[in-house]
């Protein structure tokens, strides 16, 4: 389930999702690329977290904020 996209350039997003693997869900943060099919594809650039990880990356990035 993707929950949100931040577009990076005009070929590249970075994409937030909800993933689901061997009956685990993850947050998933990834680099994805428009092939020359028009599709959006993953790259390897990215990180995925435990959900219970979650708070801690909120935390860091609204260090920005500030």
């Amino acid at each position: 389930m993707v929950l949100g996209e931040i577009q990076k350039s005009t070929t590249e997003i970075i994409r937030v999702s909800k993933e689901s693997f061997k009956g685990k869900e993850y947050l998933d943060i990834r680099i994805y690329f428009i092939n020359d099919e028009g599709e959006w594809k993953p790259t390897k650039k990215g990180v995925t977290l435990s959900p219970d990880k979650a708070e801690e990356l909120i935390e860091i990035l609204q260090t920005l904020k500030k």
